[in-house]
Formats: structure tokens, C-alpha cells, sequence
């Protein structure tokens, strides 16, 4: 079920939050940031297309990814690649919907509402 939205016409969840992210890992960073982990494919193909933007402060970890499309997104994107290790690779600062971005050497990427990612990326630099 959705609502199509008004501005593009694309169809756009009503599906709340809360909803989306059940059962996900959930961490408190510094700076009261909040970084929710989706580890099995099941978790990681739930995404983030067609749904209202993140709420301030909050982030999506998915595993085991090196590329991400945002294609059926609402809103532009801070991606914070990581590696191997679990150290910041690079910032991809506002990445507009229907786009492509491919981290070769990363192991999973932090999704976040473009201008979170270097909040992100900070807090994470210190775990």
C-alpha cells in the first residue's frame, strides 16, 4: 500500500519507520547518532527507496556492499563507504535520486540523508 507523491508521481510508502527498520541491529554512536545494521539479504534488500527521508541523526549499515543505486528514493544521500576493517574509505555527499555509486574496496556503506555523512564518518572513525 502507498500514496503517490505529488511532486514526481512515484508511489511512496506509508509504511512507517518504525516498521521498516524492525528487527535491524540498532547502535548508539557518538553524538547521539544512530546507526540501524542490515546484515541478511532479506534486511538488506529493505532499503530505503520510496520511503519518507531518515530522521536526523539516523543511518542504515548495510553489509556486504560495495555499490548501491537510488533509484526509487525521495531524497538525496551521504554514503559512507567502509572497509575490510570497519575504517572509513571515502564520503559520497549528496547523491541524488536515480544514481549509481560503486566503492570497490568497501565491505559495507552507511546511507544517510544527505549532510549526515561526515557526522557519520566522524563517529565511526572513533569506535
Amino acid at each position: 500500500m502507498g500514496v503517490r507523491d505529488g511532486e514526481a508521481g512515484v508511489l511512496v510508502s506509508d509504511e512507517p519507520w518504525g516498521g521498516r527498520v524492525a528487527g535491524l541491529q540498532e547502535r548508539t554512536l557518538n553524538g547521539g547518532l544512530t546507526l540501524l545494521t542490515a546484515r541478511t539479504s532479506r534486511e538488506r534488500r529493505r532499503g530505503l527507496a520510496r520511503m519518507t527521508p531518515l530522521p536526523a541523526g539516523h543511518g542504515l549499515r548495510i553489509l556486504k556492499c560495495n555499490s548501491i543505486h537510488t533509484f526509487g528514493m525521495r531524497f538525496a544521500l551521504d554514503l559512507v563507504w567502509l572497509g575490510r576493517d570497519g575504517r572509513v574509505l571515502r564520503v559520497d555527499h549528496d547523491v541524488v535520486p536515480r544514481r549509481l555509486r560503486l566503492c570497490v574496496r568497501a565491505r559495507s556503506v552507511v546511507e544517510t540523508a544527505a549532510g549526515g555523512g561526515d557526522a557519520f564518518a566522524a563517529a565511526l572513525d572513533e569506535l
